[in-house]
């Protein structure tokens, strides 16, 4: 368990995920450099570098010897498994901008993703849409909230009237692979969302906008506050074989709970042997 007070850490996120926000709705749909990182697909700006140092700051003033995992600053560091196995006391895991793709084409739907870890625990979350101001938190225990107002996950029992979220990950394989769960599952559920930021696509799960989630091949900062948004709502988290969630995991689902075993089980039969 945490020994420092949540409630400072979850107000320290905030401010950040603030200061991150303001400089997504300046910049956006006129970013002063597209640039590439694994490939064509994974794009960052020069706004996603800015935004991570804002926040890095913010955290830093607030507590100087935490480590922090970043989505634009991580090659430095040797990659998120060496970061993690270095099992770092209090860790923040930080992506300025999920949706990179839909920020540099002016699509006002990304988010700025700010999660805590005590010991490899995550203790605060959260999920910040600037361009409406939506505010998606979570502190371990203390139940899930949206601009302060507690949300719980949706009530639907079966996949034939949930809406589910994915995407489209980076990488040629991993594409293939995360669209044969779409094939399978298109005709089973009510309908398919790929909005195009997985943070957010949680916190839809968290709030009951979307019954669940998945996608392949993640990292950890696309998915780590999210992850805590809809365990604090009342749903489940797991990676596709049915394990909790961890901050290791690359393949997630996130649910109400309700359809979390029927969601799994097409999953797997889907996609795991390609996995």
């Amino acid at each position: 368990m945490a020994t420092r007070d949540l409630t400072v850490v979850l107000q320290v996120a905030e401010r950040a995920a603030e200061a991150a926000g303001e400089l997504i709705r300046q910049w956006s749909g006129r970013p002063e450099v597209v640039d590439t990182k694994s490939g064509p697909h994974d794009l960052v700006t020069e706004v996603d570098r800015r935004c991570e140092s804002v926040i890095r700051e913010t955290i830093r003033d607030a507590f100087p010897d935490d480590f922090i995992l970043g989505e634009e600053t991580v090659a430095q560091y040797g990659g998120a498994e060496v970061v993690l196995g270095a099992e770092h006391e209090d860790l923040w895991v930080v992506d300025p901008i999920d949706g990179t793709t839909n920020f540099v084409a002016g699509i006002p739907f990304c988010s700025v993703s700010i999660a805590y870890a005590h010991r490899g625990i995550l203790e605060v979350g959260m999920v910040y849409h600037p361009y409406l101001k939506e505010q998606f938190s979570a502190v371990r225990s203390g139940g899930a909230f949206l601009n302060g107002r507690p949300i719980r996950v949706s009530s639907a029992s079966t996949l034939s009237e949930s809406v589910l979220g994915t995407g489209f990950p980076s990488g040629e394989h991993a594409r293939a692979v995360n669209t044969k769960g779409m094939v399978d599952l298109a005709p089973r559920c009510r309908n398919i969302r790929t909005l195009g930021s997985a943070a957010l696509h949680l916190a839809y799960v968290a709030c009951g906008r979307l019954t669940g989630f998945w996608e392949t091949h993640l990292n950890p900062w696309d998915m780590a506050a999210g992850a805590l948004l809809v365990q604090e709502a009342g749903g489940q988290v797991t990676d596709i074989e049915g394990r909790p969630y961890t901050l290791e995991v690359r393949h997630v689902v996130g649910t109400n709970g309700l359809i979390h075993g029927e969601l799994l089980g097409r999953l797997k039969g889907a996609m795991a042997a390609e996995i």
